[in-house]
């Protein structure tokens, strides 16, 4: 089954579950979805694989389509067994929206499903952030996520929040596999993508997420993303 819906206003949805596998993608957007201790950020071209039973909530901008297509899980092969960021191929959004005729037999919707199955590949870019969950550092984490552009150092945050600048980076990578500065730029990453999709300028996402100039964020992006910030524009806009 596949479901279309047009979102006016940036939107975010409550936490909840389905019996079914789901693949979310989206057209002149970007979803954000937390999901099992990880926020995953998808743009146009790609998709998110929420296995069935796995709860999410999350936030998508304005003035997107959301697609969604859900499968059984009796009757799947699951190709993976964690939330995963996908490509979304041409053929494989064909086969989508071949699946989402309501007249199709439930032979001819059994074949194209495998086939579904034979095309989805995980992306390059999972964009997945995994959440920390220890208490000596939620807070900074909390913080960071609702002020990405906060660039104390890792000194004040360790006298802030009344740990040591050692503890702080230790706690970080075991809890993330990550250190405090590369989470930190996932964070900003990530938030990049959602204000890029809403028309921002390069210059002005740079100012907005604390980049002392535009040079440091698109080399920043390049790495993260595999283009700069300009590219993925005309990617999305042109989409």
């Amino acid at each position: 089954m596949s479901e279309t819906y047009t979102i006016e206003v940036s939107t975010e949805w409550e936490p909840h579950s389905h019996l079914a596998h789901e693949l979310l993608w989206t057209q002149d957007g970007t979803l954000t979805a937390r999901i099992e201790g990880q926020i995953f950020t998808v743009s146009e071209g790609h998709g998110l694989w929420i296995p069935a039973g796995a709860l999410h909530g999350g936030r998508l901008t304005a003035h997107v389509k959301l697609f969604s297509a859900f499968f059984s899980p009796e009757r799947t092969i699951t190709p993976f067994n964690a939330p995963t960021v996908i490509d979304m191929e041409p053929l494989l959004k064909s086969l989508l929206i071949h699946l989402s005729s309501r007249e199709l037999s439930q032979e001819a919707r059994a074949r194209a499903e495998a086939v579904v199955f034979d095309v989805l590949k995980p992306s390059a870019h999972q964009l997945a952030l995994r959440l920390p969950d220890d208490p000596r550092i939620n807070g900074i984490a909390n913080r960071i996520l609702a002020n990405p552009a906060d660039n104390r150092s890792l000194e004040r945050w360790a006298v802030d929040a009344g740990i040591s600048a050692r503890t702080i980076t230790r706690v970080f990578r075991e809890a993330t596999g990550l250190s405090f500065a590369q989470w930190r730029q996932a964070v900003k990453i990530q938030r990049a993508l959602e204000l890029l999709t809403n028309g921002e300028v390069v210059q002005d996402v740079a100012d907005l997420l604390g980049y002392a100039q535009s040079s440091t964020f698109i080399d920043a992006f390049r790495r993260t993303m595999g283009s700069t910030p300009g590219a993925f524009i005309m990617t999305n806009t042109n989409s």
